[in-house]
């Protein structure tokens, strides 16, 4: 019999070839770019000045690696400044960063779960979460999405420590998580509020402070926040906040702090040089919501089934995965990049077309990408 362990590989890619779900990577150079719809860089602040500077000068100064996990050779005094800036920019007691804001996500998760405890997981949560939740060794009660109801259902009775997941803005449709709501179904079940700000950091709130500032709920002592430093903050790399307490039993027991290469100083000097835009700057954090309400109201306009965003990320439907990558392929082609959700992204299996609004986009970019998005539609996404 011959040797052929990966065989099964092969009948795997032609299932996902038949279904449309090929994935591909497409390097991009560093010269013109398309107008670009498709990153997460909300507040246009990847390629600020200020922020390659800070990048580049922490590299210098510090080397281009952090040589080792944070309780060895990897946390710098720059990686507590930015924890401090963080902690005291969204109104938490304390913060720690690490390498990605995946690796938060499981640390928190990991962390505050275990054998005998609850977690209560929103159906629409990010990749993430659900990893975090299977890793953590908790029993796992997925609800309905943005059901506060069905989270005090699955709480009620439980005994021990549990907790509630969400993300605060859902990266597929862009629709914001009930807070308060679910602030208040944790606290009559004293369970812990965590709560996923990638995509509020930067864009709700007072001057971008996030969801849980604009809810009133941050630096509550039964909220925790998990942030990326990669999307309003144009860097890389993740973060968890919450009390004290909370932040040190994770530096003691989280895996993924522990047993990781800490962040590298470009990027904690990137995120830090971002901060500081964004403090002198905080208008940006409405501009992002102003251009993606008029993204939103100009698809709908031209016949579009878009869902209204209620932060950053618009959301346009598509009739079928191969027809939203054909959309895709034709808005750059056209030379706007716009982002394709398919299977298994997007947890309902409906396809869609989803663009960033920038904070950064002028009227004319916001007229050029509304025109080709629309040209561009397949028959069946519009009348």
């Amino acid at each position: 019999m011959p040797f052929a362990p990966f065989d099964w590989i092969d009948e795997e890619a032609r299932r996902r070839a038949a279904a449309g779900l090929v994935r591909t990577l497409r390097p991009r150079g560093a010269g013109p770019q398309p107008l670009d719809l498709a990153s997460n860089d909300y507040l246009g602040l990847t390629r600020h000045p200020e922020v390659t500077a800070a990048a580049a000068a922490a590299a210098h100064r510090w080397g281009a690696g952090a040589t080792g996990s944070r309780l060895v050779t990897g946390s710098t005094a720059l990686h507590a400044e930015l924890e401090g800036g963080l902690a005291d920019f969204c109104g938490f007691e304390a913060a720690l960063v690490l390498s990605s804001g995946y690796a938060a996500n499981l640390a928190a998760l990991t962390a505050l779960g275990g054998h005998g405890s609850l977690i209560v997981s929103d159906a629409a949560n990010h990749a993430s979460i659900v990893d975090g939740c299977r890793l953590s060794r908790a029993a796992t009660a997925v609800v309905p999405h943005a059901d506060p109801d069905a989270v005090a259902k699955a709480l009620h009775g439980h005994e021990g420590r549990a907790l509630a997941v969400t993300d605060s803005v859902f990266s597929v449709d862009g629709d914001a998580a009930p807070l308060p709501a679910l602030a208040a179904v944790c606290r009559s079940a004293n369970a812990a509020l965590v709560v996923d700000d990638a995509h509020g950091l930067g864009v709700l709130g007072d001057g971008g402070r996030g969801a849980l500032a604009a809810a009133g709920l941050a630096g509550g002592d039964g909220v925790v926040a998990t942030l990326t430093l990669s999307k309003s903050l144009g860097s890389q790399g993740g973060a968890v906040l919450g009390p004290a307490r909370v932040i040190e039993h994770l530096v003691n027991t989280a895996r993924t702090f522990i047993f990781d290469t800490g962040l590298a100083p470009a990027a904690v000097g990137g995120a830090l040089g971002a901060l500081g835009v964004l403090r002198r700057e905080p208008e940006r954090a409405a501009r992002a919501r102003e251009v993606a309400a008029a993204l939103y109201t100009r698809l709908t306009a031209a016949g579009l089934t878009a869902a209204r965003p209620d932060a950053a990320v618009v959301s346009v439907r598509a009739p079928s995965a191969d027809a939203a990558v054909r959309w895709a392929a034709d808005c750059r082609t056209a030379g706007t990049a716009v982002g394709c959700f398919r299977p298994p992204s997007v947890p309902d299996g409906v396809s869609r077309l989803r663009l960033t609004a920038r904070a950064d986009l002028t009227e004319e970019q916001i007229t050029a990408a509304v025109t080709t998005v629309a040209a561009t539609a397949p028959r069946e996404a519009s009348g």
